[in-house]
């Protein structure tokens, strides 16, 4: 590759046309507001848009996710206690060891896709909402695209989270697109 000096001065190398492609690409990366214009916010504006941000934040993590479950029929449930919890997982994981759950603070969801012909397949608990004592759990799934390549193997998609305990006597799931 030939260096094309584009800048000469005695204090400074030449340039070539990258190394002054990146350094443009750095500064206006840098110059760009993050949230909307936090340029223009005062320090207790900016901090209380921050405040915002974290208390918008999911409650929800991931105890495992996966295409490789020993549950081979599809459902949805709702585990509340360690008993529960011990028995899906002997049935979903058996010879792996259990994750641990505080069920004093925690709650774990679970949707199971069943078994399916190929790769390719997913699903994902996109959000939980605990209100008026009922559970909305809503999920996606994946399949793979007509004409998509996938590897001929049984799979069995699964997504378990753990979210914070709520007192709820209705549970519903609802699948999005």
């Amino acid at each position: 590759m030939r260096v094309v000096p584009l800048i000469r001065d005695e204090r400074t190398k030449p340039r070539t046309i990258g190394s002054t492609l990146l350094c443009v690409s750095v500064i206006s990366w840098l110059s760009v507001p993050i949230g909307g214009s936090m340029f223009a916010q005062s320090p207790a504006e900016r901090k209380a848009g921050l405040n915002a941000m974290i208390l918008e934040a999911p409650s929800t993590r991931t105890i495992e996710k996966g295409d490789q479950s020993n549950v081979d029929d599809s459902r949805q449930l709702l585990v509340r206690t360690d008993a529960e919890w011990a028995k899906l997982w002997q049935q979903h994981a058996s010879g792996r060891p259990r994750p641990s759950v505080d069920f004093s603070k925690e709650m774990v969801v679970g949707v199971f896709m069943g078994s399916r012909p190929n790769a390719g397949f997913s699903t994902a608990i996109v959000s939980t909402t605990a209100a008026n004592g009922a559970l909305i759990v809503r999920y996606t799934e994946t399949m793979p695209a007509p004409g998509m390549v996938a590897a001929q193997v049984l799979t069995f998609p699964f997504h378990l989270v753990a979210i914070p305990k709520a007192a709820v006597t209705d549970v519903k799931f609802e699948k999005i697109p």
